[in-house]
């Protein structure tokens, strides 16, 4: 977890993590949240009737109206009443919002969306996360946040996806279906480098070692890379042709560790897949917050929604 503090002007005055990890648990969630806000502010002396609002940004299925996030499997939190606990204790108004919108509207208001209508961002990691941006309103649904990109279907009889259906983005390109292509790549021993640095283990092939392997001159886990890339530019293709946004930024670690790669490989095949007049009215970019985004994104929010600050 992360919690930034930022005066009026989005300057940021504080921030503070916490692992989440081991912290299971809804009640033990709501305690570390709020512990973890109070050391923030504690950090540079703001009182509590100071705080113009608390923007959130949290992952799984989310009640948005009601700031509940109502489920949160890999924590092990459910029906969990943020809004409702944060106002009570620290008297401000809390917005709630998806963490992958909350990064794609922080790009859009202090990132590299800046200056655009339209928006789409395409955030790879361990799943694959989404988000729109039109006319300064995030794009969601009547309770709950959607632009569920990672669960586009990409090809009818593919390999079988977390969410139970066959073929999804998420299942051919995000890092974990990149990751064990790559250790299939290294036990046949098509990847040496990689087999040096972190042999056939998932968990040790994370992003930067990916990029490492790459650099080092493993073709097979750069075509690998690539392949995932094309995947997620045929997504993209399709969501220009719907949208039409002026700029797509991909985010996560994966692109922070080859930007290049994948902003090139995503141009190329979102371009042979929109209207051919359509093809120069959009750039695919790299997100420039890094992990900034959310936290400016969900404060920004806040501020639009409830006039923080």
């Amino acid at each position: 977890m992360l919690a930034q503090a930022f005066d009026s002007n989005f300057y940021g005055l504080s921030q503070q993590r916490d692992r989440t990890k081991g912290h299971k648990g809804s009640e033990t969630g709501l305690s570390r949240i709020t512990k973890l806000i109070e050391a923030t502010l504690a950090e540079v002396n703001i009182d509590h009737k100071d705080l113009g609002g608390i923007g959130i940004g949290a992952p799984g299925p989310l009640d948005l109206d009601n700031g509940i996030i109502m489920s949160a499997p890999n924590l092990g939190w459910e029906d969990v009443r943020v809004k409702d606990h944060l106002e009570k204790h620290f008297n401000c108004p809390v917005v709630l919002m998806n963490d992958v919108d909350a990064g794609v509207y922080g790009e859009y208001r202090f990132g590299a969306g800046r200056g655009t209508r339209c928006v789409l961002g395409v955030f790879p990691g361990t799943g694959i996360g989404g988000g729109c941006v039109y006319d300064g309103q995030v794009i969601r649904g009547k309770t709950g946040s959607c632009m569920e990109v990672g669960h586009m279907q990409i090809a009818a009889d593919g390999p079988l996806c977390g969410c139970g259906r066959r073929g999804c983005l998420e299942a051919v390109a995000s890092r974990l279906a990149i990751s064990a292509a790559a250790a299939q790549a290294a036990y046949r021993g098509d990847a040496p480098n990689l087999r040096a640095e972190a042999g056939t283990d998932l968990s040790e092939i994370r992003s930067k070692v990916l990029a490492r392997s790459v650099a080092a001159g493993d073709k097979a886990v750069e075509e690998i890379i690539k392949n995932a890339a094309r995947s997620i530019g045929v997504a993209v293709g399709n969501l220009v042709n719907l949208l039409l946004p002026e700029k797509v930024i991909l985010g996560g670690g994966l692109v922070e560790a080859m930007p290049e790669l994948f902003v090139n490989s995503v141009t190329r095949s979102a371009t042979k897949r929109v209207l051919p007049t359509y093809v120069d009215t959009f750039q695919v970019v790299a997100a420039q917050l890094g992990d900034d985004a959310a936290v400016m994104g969900a404060a920004g929010w806040a501020q639009k929604t409830v006039g923080a600050g």
